[in-house]
């Protein structure tokens, strides 16, 4: 799909030059999903605005994806409140970015028909880069240039330029704009 065709028109924002590979697995709700110029969103990814078509919406700018990023295969982007991923950000394959989990206060329930917990909003700044199979948890904010390692779970916000991994995925150093030395 690209800009110009009919099934892109049905969102938010489609921008020129941007590209969403076919198939898709998940794509819901486009019409509360806006995305920039010039982004690839890979093969295979789940792209949603709520958890099921037709669903009542708290607003019409749900997932927000900006300008030059590309969004790796087998990714999952799936807002209820608000997901802004910023300018030029990079996944690898098989990231999970949402704004709202399971709830689980209750004993007597199974979780999965436990009325969610709240919706908080998950940021991630422009020129970062998330690795294959990382984890963003609703509520955080990750920075400008941020590198968040392969298989990293993100639980709580990570400062601009900072290079973050694990689970729960902790800041390991900050970037700078020196060359490294060889010694």
């Amino acid at each position: 799909m690209h800009a110009g065709t009919a099934r892109a028109a049905r969102f938010g924002c489609f921008g020129e030059g941007s590209l969403l590979a076919f198939p898709w697995i998940a794509l819901y709700n486009e019409h509360a999903i806006r995305i920039g110029r010039d982004t690839v969103i890979g093969p295979m990814v789940s792209l949603s605005a709520g958890m099921v078509p037709g669903q009542p919406l708290l607003h019409d700018a749900i997932v927000e994806i900006g300008d030059r990023c590309l969004i790796g295969r087998g990714s999952s982007i799936v807002g209820h409140y608000r997901i802004v991923i910023g300018n030029d950000v990079y996944t690898g394959p098989n990231v999970y970015v949402t704004d709202q989990n399971h709830g689980l206060e209750r004993l007597d329930l199974p979780i999965g028909r436990q009325e969610p917990a709240p919706e908080r909003p998950v940021h991630i700044g422009d020129g970062s880069w998330l690795g294959a199979g990382v984890v963003v948890l609703p509520g955080v904010t990750i920075g400008r240039g941020v590198a968040v390692g392969a298989g990293s779970v993100v639980t709580h916000d990570l400062p601009d330029h900072s290079v973050a991994v694990g689970s729960p995925a902790r800041v390991v150093r900050m970037r700078s704009d020196r060359p490294e030395s060889d010694g």
